[in-house]
């Protein structure tokens, strides 16, 4: 395989990532410590757990608090979700001047149901005039201050609803940095194969700003087989990461044109939890950090045969102390278990019906009042 053909840095107005790589926002996940251990592992855009504008506007406290960012994080990256222009703008506003924030994203591909029910998220691309005005908000509020801004979006909301080609149009017009598309619609959440043909596709309409590739990138050979098979200009990872953070090491190995390096052995990956945890206790403190860890070991284990009995205990650990012993029992020289490579993290589940405000269909305009709910400033996100 040639190297010429990968793309180079990415650039998103002043900003350049060395790596044409973004970790995708997830929530209860990305937060400073994972994102600093991701950041030690190899180069790219570190995006923060999705916030709510509202919650920015309204100085809440839950909100506030998620804008913590690791040293090591080149850029600091927020991404906003909301459906209001105006408290949008501002608060990407807020963001820029009161928080350093050099790069603003903005989520319209949730599919959850809290969200798209009250337009939100993934739903809100089916109103095109209204994204237009969100996108022409966000950068008119940005622009002052450099901060490029970009968006995340689906295929649509079905296969009868497809957005994305609007999608690309809207934010080449408006001036939006670059698009991301995750190649699901948003009744597939994130079950059966991601359609790379949609990123082919949308790179194929789009040739003012940068096309980002998402759905599907398990290893780095996927992020090289999607630039090459749809032309995208970089990738954005989710839940291929989940318990692997190295995955950015053979990243940025890969975009390089070099060698990734031999998978861990449980040893190695023992080592990474025990900085994982060691990071999430810096922002709360160990008993804190060692719980917020629980969550983690499944990913980081999978595959692995380390017996029930440590997989329960470590999945109630509140200490370093048992955090050690626990891993000590670990077969530090297991090799990785090859069966996992390639395979899906984290759930996938089935298709689910995408709710939506009622008539929210019948037209691309916005014919009722949006729900003021729909961004609940005490949610943060």
């Amino acid at each position: 395989m040639s190297t010429s053909i990968l793309p180079g840095p990415l650039r998103l107005g002043p900003i350049s990532v060395d790596i044409p790589v973004v970790l995708a926002p997830m929530a209860g996940v990305t937060n400073a410590a994972f994102r600093q251990l991701c950041a030690e592992q190899g180069a790219g855009l570190y995006v923060c757990e999705m916030i709510t504008s509202r919650g920015i506007v309204e100085r809440d406290p839950t909100s506030l608090s998620m804008l913590r960012f690791a040293p090591n994080e080149q850029f600091r990256s927020v991404q906003l979700y909301g459906i209001d222009p105006d408290t949008i703008g501002r608060a990407v506003a807020i963001l820029c001047e009161e928080h350093g924030v050099d790069h603003v994203d903005l989520n319209f591909g949730c599919p959850v149901p809290k969200v798209t029910r009250k337009g939100g998220g993934a739903a809100l691309p089916w109103k095109d005039r209204l994204l237009g005005q969100i996108l022409t908000a966000a950068v008119g509020a940005a622009a002052p201050f450099g901060v490029p801004v970009t968006m995340k979006t689906r295929k649509g909301i079905d296969d009868d609803h497809l957005t994305y080609l609007d999608a690309g149009r809207i934010a080449a017009d408006t001036g939006t940095a670059a698009i991301a598309l995750h190649g699901r619609t948003a009744v597939q959440h994130y079950s059966g194969e991601a359609d790379w043909d949609s990123i082919a596709e949308l790179k194929a309409s789009v040739s003012d700003i940068p096309v980002l590739g998402n759905g599907d990138i398990w290893e780095a050979a996927d992020a090289i087989r999607m630039v090459e098979q749809t032309g995208c200009d970089g990738v954005v990872v989710g839940r291929g990461c989940l318990g692997r953070p190295w995955l950015f090491r053979d990243l940025a190995a890969a975009f390089s044109g070099e060698d990734v390096l031999e998978l861990p052995t449980l040893g190695e990956v023992a080592a990474v939890m025990r900085r994982h945890a060691e990071l999430l206790a810096e922002i709360s403190g160990e008993e804190r950090g060692c719980i917020e860890f629980r969550k983690h070991i499944a990913w980081y284990l999978k595959g692995f045969a380390a017996g029930s009995t440590v997989r329960k205990q470590l999945g109630m650990v509140s200490s370093f102390a048992d955090l050690d012993d626990l891993l000590g029992e670990l077969d530090p020289t297991e090799p990785y278990p090859v069966g996992e490579l390639g395979t899906p993290r984290g759930r996938q589940g089935t298709p689910k019906k995408v709710t939506v405000p009622y008539g929210w269909l019948d037209s691309r305009e916005v014919l009722e009042p949006l729900d003021p709910l729909a961004e609940d400033g005490t949610s943060g996100g």
